[in-house]
């Protein structure tokens, strides 16, 4: 069985490599290639989340990479694969991107490739190479028209960001591996010891809180909505955002065993649900209504993994990931036929054809937590844990929980509003429901209510043992009751009050400011430094460079002419005393035999003398 694990993410990593190294010879087969493949990852993933083998490979000395799929990661490699075969198959029948097609599909495979390997890693090295690749397929798909300037810019925008907060999982390897955690296996970061465990927490949430969206890095996923339907479909439902509440979840023994990690954890994720949820209320663009309101469901799967409600944080994302692909890709086919993702410009899409503004309807109800879908069976399991730790959490939690039904309702007032005739825009041609779009869709809305039995017993139960998270606290009726009654009230009032009335001041409609922020508190000074270093490395290091460069020169220059007319001098003076010695030496060399013999005459008789006088 270890074979089908490993086999698990390297189909969809080597179809998808495949299909981009084809490039536009591909581009005809590759919708139908690569929905094949996912659809073949996917009953690859309900193999081995039924069986639950492990894989282990040599990678560093002491650091195996080892992937694993347990009660925690199962459902989730099973979602994830799901969607990304429904979501495939929705773009094949017409909700995918016109050109590239080839690339398109590629990255989408890859990408999804990447979460898989993140889910089923259970060792720091392996979760890092599929979080890394995430992050590059994910700049790519959110940049797929790269000839539009904004799209590149959103998705440049939305790498850099989750980039700053991957460092963390870097900062978390390197303080486990300081710790003693060799392997830097999940499961045994908990057991580190201080400060190298709360560096190590520290490191994760940072990454986490960045990839899922959380305060105070919202605002990127506001511009990833330029991407293509089904990239937002994929990436923000059960996938790229899933994988920082995911990894909070596994890691939950280690948040709890800092003394902190959990409790910000929890605050965080409860701040998000009902910030951005009055966000989500303030928009007027359905898009970032559905990207705001993404943000404060995952906020709610923060919260479980700081409470440690470990199977309602599961829950919530399996129903959020259902409920969510299913509205991105409505939202994307509106936008095809409208032309417009305005909630004024989308009045009565949901009438023609009323089949998909039915299944937008389920969405955005499971959405809104009314009972009995899947979303709010979820929302009471983990707040019920939150209740256990602090009401006020709960409180936070429940309000954010409102929320979701007031925005919900929004959109749904807005698509069902009947257009008046006095004020009829343009006729525009319906849009075509074939069996091949309308297939996924309803598979989709049909999860939305099949998950619920998942948080009741005894279902739960037996998914609390398979996950081997422990027993959590139920919810009781009157906390079911309370959550529902809320949810059916607010989005009544909502409704009545109509899609207009339901506006917030600034600064709710722009993401609270957040990304005006991020470039006046960071992307500002950065590139001002920069630019200064910039300036200083011109107008000082290089000029001081190049004036003691030409100094050089210049002294060597002066050097050589004076060590040249000293050293020609010394030579020319040591020759011609040479030559005048040796011409002074010549001249008693005559040839003639009588002066010889009278050079050594005079020479013995001066011999003679100064023997005679020294003696």
């Amino acid at each position: 069985m270890s074979a089908l694990l490993w086999l698990l993410p390297a189909l969809p990593l080597t179809g998808g490599a495949a299909l981009l190294l084809a490039g536009h010879r591909a581009d005809r087969a590759a919708p139908t290639a690569g929905a094949a493949l996912a659809l073949a990852t996917c009953a690859l993933a309900a193999v081995v989340a039924r069986t639950g083998p492990e894989a282990a490979a040599p990678f560093l000395p002491g650091l195996p990479v080892r992937l694993a799929v347990d009660g925690l990661s199962a459902p989730l490699a099973v979602t994830a694969a799901a969607v990304a075969a429904l979501v495939l198959l929705a773009a094949r029948a017409g909700l995918g991107p016109s050109g590239s097609a080839a690339r398109f599909t590629g990255l989408m495979l890859l990408f999804s490739g990447a979460m898989l390997t993140t889910v089923t890693a259970a060792t720091l090295p392996l979760l890092l190479m599929g979080w890394e690749v995430m992050g590059a397929t994910s700049w790519a798909l959110i940049g797929h028209t790269w000839r539009d300037r904004a799209a590149t810019g959103a998705a440049t925008t939305a790498f850099l960001t989750t980039r700053a907060g991957d460092l963390g999982l870097y900062v978390a390897a390197g303080a486990a591996l300081a710790g003693g955690a060799a392997p830097l296996a999940l499961d045994d970061l908990a057991r580190t010891g201080e400060p190298w465990r709360s560096l190590t927490a520290a490191g994760i949430i940072l990454a986490a809180l960045g990839k899922s969206a959380q305060l105070p890095f919202s605002f990127w996923l506001s511009g990833a909505m330029r991407g293509p339907a089904p990239v937002s479909a994929l990436l923000h439902s059960a996938t790229m955002v899933a994988a920082g509440a995911y990894l909070l979840l596994r890691t939950g023994p280690l948040l709890a065993a800092t003394g902190w990690g959990a409790e910000l954890t929890a605050w965080t994720g409860a701040a998000t649900a009902l910030v951005l949820g009055l966000v989500a209320v303030a928009q007027r663009d359905l898009k970032q209504l559905l990207a705001a309101s993404t943000c404060a469901q995952l906020g709610f799967m923060v919260l479980a993994a700081g409470v440690g409600a470990t199977t309602g944080g599961t829950l919530q994302l399996l129903a959020h990931a259902a409920a969510k692909s299913l509205l991105f890709l409505l939202a994307g086919a509106w936008l095809t036929t409208h032309g417009t993702r305005l909630l004024p410009g989308l009045t009565s899409a949901a009438r023609s054809p009323r089949s998909l503004g039915l299944l937008f309807t389920t969405g955005a109800l499971c959405l809104a937590g009314l009972p009995p879908l899947a979303l709010w069976a979820a929302k009471d399991l983990l707040l019920a844990a939150a209740l256990t730790r602090d009401p006020r959490l709960y409180a936070t939690g429940l309000a954010a929980a409102t929320l979701a039904a007031v925005y919900s309702a929004k959109a749904l007032w807005y698509v069902w509003r009947p257009v008046s005739t006095a004020t009829a825009p343009p006729a525009r041609p319906a849009l075509l429901a074939p069996l091949t779009l309308l297939a996924p869709l309803t598979l989709l809305a049909l999860a939305c209510a099949a998950l619920t039995p998942l948080a009741l017993p005894p279902l739960r139960t037996a998914l609390e043992g398979t996950a081997a998270t422990g027993v959590h606290p139920a919810p009781h009726l009157w906390e079911a009751a309370l959550s529902g009654g809320l949810a059916l009230a607010a989005a009544a009032w909502a409704w009545s009050a109509g899609g207009p009335r339901l506006r917030l001041p600034a600064p709710f409609p722009d993401w609270l400011g957040l990304e005006r922020a991020a470039h006046a508190l960071v992307v500002r000074p950065v590139l001002a430094a920069a630019r200064l270093a910039a300036g200083f490395d011109t107008r000082v290091l290089e000029r001081a460079v190049d004036a003691a460069a030409y100094g050089t020169l210049a002294l060597a220059r002066r050097t050589d002419r004076i060590a040249e007319r000293g050293l020609s001098g010394a030579v020319a003076a040591l020759a011609a005393a040479v030559r005048t010695a040796g011409s002074q030496a010549r001249r008693p060399q005559t040839g003639q035999l009588h002066q010889y013999l009278a050079q050594a005459v005079a020479a013995f008789t001066a011999l003679a003398v100064v023997f005679v006088l020294v003696r």
